[in-house]
């Protein structure tokens, strides 16, 4: 589900090259054998925020890291990224099976949280600004960081991404060329039952719940717009909330080909679906950042 080129960045395999792409080893617990990498603004914020930030299948740590503005934002507001990486599944993430999806359980999701508590610790981050984000692939992955631990994030974003255990139980590889294709299509439940599968992955989590942001492109073949619907279904259920407001056009902040729904009162959840817009909905950093309450 990787859908752009990019010129790869150069990685820096040791040291501390602040704004560069540094790998880190022995970050902790990590049953798949992930990858980390982070990039740390030249002037660092005190107690920073931290994005995690998801590559596409196919793609890489450092792909991602070109892909998108977010390290010159880094530069600019202090907060650290970090961009772990996967070699299975053709770099795809493990979004189906049961111990990625349960709390505590094991899986990638295990991995990116020992990630997670390494940056908190090394930086001395803001556990209450803690975020994560990703692309096709990467998004169908945020989903499940949230689902799985929500009481480490304040919120995600999704692009071009499915709900949360969408791919659950299936059989093959979650990647383009797997026999099952049914989600990325917009395979469909009801709010309530997707809501299931999220209270399920941590029946005793009583906490607050991430926000989220779900964007997705109308002219997308390869993950069907309706996987963004299903999204907004899945997460407006978990968090208790209904669309109170839409814009079109030309007031739309993520670009005037997107529709925008609105839900809550408090900048819970929101969905943009983009005419014209295929694999993968482009990030506006401005528009992500303002909705992590990283920028004004």
């Amino acid at each position: 589900m990787k859908a752009f080129t990019t010129a790869t960045a150069v990685l820096a395999s040791t040291g501390a090259a602040f704004g560069a792409l540094t790998q880190v080893t022995g970050f902790g617990t990590n049953p798949t054998g992930l990858q980390m990498y982070v990039s740390v603004p030249a002037k660092i914020t005190t107690n920073p925020a931290i994005i995690v930030a998801l590559h596409p299948c196919g793609g890489t740590a450092s792909e991602w890291y070109s892909g998108t503005r977010l390290p010159a934002s880094s530069e600019s507001l202090g907060f650290v990224l970090i961009y772990p990486q996967t070699t299975k599944f053709s770099n795809c993430w493990d979004v189906n099976n049961a111990a990625t999806l349960t709390h505590g359980a094991g899986g990638d999701s295990a991995g990116i949280i020992s990630m997670v508590n390494y940056a908190l610790t090394k930086y001395h981050g803001d556990k209450t600004k803690v975020f994560v984000m990703g692309g096709s692939s990467g998004a169908m992955m945020a989903n499940v960081m949230i689902g799985s631990y929500p009481e480490v994030f304040e919120a995600g974003a999704a692009y071009s991404g499915t709900a949360f255990a969408c791919f659950a139980g299936s059989k093959s590889d979650p990647t383009p060329f797997g026999a099952n294709q049914t989600c990325a299509q917009g395979l469909s439940h009801t709010p309530e039952q997707w809501a299931s599968y999220v209270k399920n992955a941590y029946p005793s989590y009583m906490g607050k719940r991430p926000r989220f942001l779900v964007a997705h492109g109308l002219a997308d073949t390869l993950v069907r717009p309706a996987a963004g619907y299903e999204q907004l279904k899945q997460w407006s259920a978990v968090l208790g909330v209904t669309n109170t407001a839409n814009q079109t056009g030309a007031g739309v902040d993520q670009g005037s080909q997107y529709n925008k729904m609105m839900y809550g009162t408090t900048n819970q959840l929101v969905g943009y679906f983009g005419q014209g817009v295929g694999h993968i909905a482009p990030v506006v950093e401005g528009v992500l950042l303002k909705f992590f309450g990283l920028q004004m």
